[in-house]
């Protein structure tokens, strides 16, 4: 009878997740134009973020999920008075950032936004920051901040070169979700092993349908939908560093690997 089930021993994992872990936990980036290109990136964000909170539309979205809830030591939200915990800021941010469509944009076989992962680069790092300062301890610096974020820029901009999601009906956020669970798990503290172990949790979740972004459907969520990829990178990244047991094969598997069940490839590049 076990001769007829399958192998389940722990594999070693997807090269795709060992190369992203081994950028995010091993590079340093030198280069000071990218530093410089972070920061600017960085206040054009922002400004598109805090122009968005003219609009009711997108100012209805934000605060607590739970109306009156507080968090000690909360992320804060720019340009409000929100204080939230990370998961939930990250979405805040998230969807101020994008919501008016004037954040940067990367065209390649897949397209996006990479400025979209700010939701959840800026939520944890001030949350960081302000549990530290708590304890007597040391804040992120800027250095920190703009580091993830040309990391993060990086990992969706090299996915998106020759990867179309949209091809098969995939939204780009997908890229968001992958690209801000790498780099937040290293924020929180995450080893080279609890990188990949959360990149895996990343690539499980799949892809969200881009019927929200096309007639008769076009509406509010296209504008939040990065908001919400970037959110649930942070989520990820927390379930991660509890110490929960993840997968190690997210591309080889006849069934059940992304590659097959969305893009109908057997492998990603």
């Amino acid at each position: 009878m076990s001769q007829n089930v399958d192998l389940n021993e722990r594999q070693a994992p997807d090269e795709l997740l060992v190369q992203i872990a081994d950028y995010v936990m091993n590079t340093e980036i030198e280069s000071s134009e990218a530093y410089d290109t972070a920061r600017n990136c960085l206040m054009d964000t922002l400004g598109c973020g805090l122009l968005a909170l003219r609009f009711p539309e997108c100012t209805k979205h934000l605060g607590p999920v739970v109306p009156g809830m507080q968090v000690a030591n909360g992320a804060r939200v720019p340009g409000t008075s929100h204080e939230l915990d990370p998961i939930t800021a990250a979405f805040n941010i998230g969807c101020i950032v994008r919501w008016l469509d004037f954040n940067d944009t990367w065209l390649a076989a897949e397209w996006g936004h990479p400025s979209d992962n700010l939701g959840a680069i800026l939520a944890v790092a001030d949350y960081l920051s302000r549990v530290a300062v708590s304890e007597g301890k040391a804040p992120l610096t800027m250095k920190d901040v703009l580091t993830a974020m040309i990391k993060a820029h990086e990992i969706q901009g090299v996915l998106a070169l020759e990867n179309s999601f949209n091809r098969v009906g995939l939204d780009h956020v997908l890229l968001v979700r992958v690209a801000s669970t790498a780099v937040v798990t290293k924020m929180l503290g995450g080893n080279r092993d609890q990188v990949i172990d959360a990149l895996s949790h990343a690539w499980a979740d799949g892809g969200a349908l881009r019927t929200y972004r096309h007639a008769p459907n076009a509406g509010s969520r296209k504008s939040w939908a990065a908001g919400d990829a970037t959110s649930r990178a942070v989520r990820l990244a927390m379930i991660t560093m509890k110490g929960r047991w993840a997968f190690q094969l997210c591309f080889q598997l006849q069934t059940g690997a992304i590659s097959m069940c969305c893009l109908r490839v057997s492998s990603l590049r």
